[in-house]
């Protein structure tokens, strides 16, 4: 069944569901939606990102939910389906992994079609930084890293954050300092992706420069012995990303390994390297 509605009904119903959508994830801001030949194009901000993202939408070619393949009834239900659907991605990481296309100054994102951000075999997620109180006994008082409600979580004290990799015997002294400074931007960690979440391989730090925020150091990036060099490169990727969705201007680092240059790492004036977290530069 062909759709009964005309184009302009279709763009005003997904643009009233783009910039008035109160149900959207946290981090989401629509900015516009425009009509092309082909497609609309949705263009939003996502948490502090200094980038401008869209998403295509095809216009729809018969009443059916874009996201449910189920009927609906109007445009405005069709329109609200999809921003569901785009809410679902961008909960599961649409800015991370959604294939890039640079066009008039924004960042279209391919949620088709995905790209590799991940080694096959191994996931990358923050370091936990909270915890859960103990309380049987003076030796067993302080903190203590598990899963909980988060109404029973505290946060862990520098002294005990990333105890897990430590007895993995990777060095966690450089984020426990900067977690104590108060400059930790965010710590990453790699892990084997099994049932267990175990061994940890690897992790990955990155520190604020400046009082205002707008600089990032990519301070550490360690793999184990023996793991794939693309652990390295997932590792600071997902660190990039943390810090430039934390509003990040710029990152620079003094870490020379050639993956960097992947993530678009350039020379920098002077030593080390720094990627310009916009696209439109400086």
């Amino acid at each position: 069944m062909a759709v009964e509605w005309s184009r302009a009904e279709i763009l005003e119903a997904l643009r009233t569901c783009a910039l008035h959508s109160a149900t959207m994830v946290d981090g989401y801001s629509g900015l516009d939606v425009v009509a092309k030949p082909d497609a609309m194009l949705l263009t939003f901000r996502w948490c502090r990102d200094p980038n401008v993202y869209a998403v295509e939408v095809a216009y729809p070619t018969e009443p059916s939910s874009p996201w449910t393949g189920l009927p609906v009834p109007s445009a405005f239900a069709w329109a609200a389906d999809v921003m569901a659907g785009l809410q679902e991605n961008l909960a599961t990481g649409l800015v991370m992994w959604g294939r890039r296309t640079v066009r008039d100054g924004s960042i279209v994102l391919a949620y088709r079609d995905p790209a590799d951000v991940l080694p096959a075999g191994y996931f990358v997620t923050p370091v936990f930084r909270v915890g859960v109180p103990r309380s049987s006994g003076p030796e067993r008082e302080g903190t203590s890293f598990t899963y909980a409600s988060p109404e029973a979580l505290v946060p862990l004290p520098p002294s005990e954050a990333g105890s897990h990799l430590a007895a993995e015997g990777m060095d966690v002294s450089l984020p426990r300092r900067l977690l104590a400074e108060d400059r930790l931007a965010c710590w990453h960690e790699a892990y084997v992706d099994n049932s267990r979440g175990e061994p940890h391989v690897g992790h990955a730090v990155a520190s604020w420069d400046d009082p205002s925020r707008t600089t990032a150091r990519l301070a550490l990036v360690h793999i184990q012995p023996g793991v794939p060099s693309d652990v390295r490169t997932a590792l600071a990727r997902f660190a990039v990303r943390a810090v430039t969705e934390a509003g990040a201007l710029r990152v620079v680092t003094a870490i020379g390994t050639p993956e960097l240059r992947e993530l678009g790492f350039q020379p920098a004036d002077g030593d080390g390297l720094i990627l310009h977290t916009s696209i439109t530069g400086p």
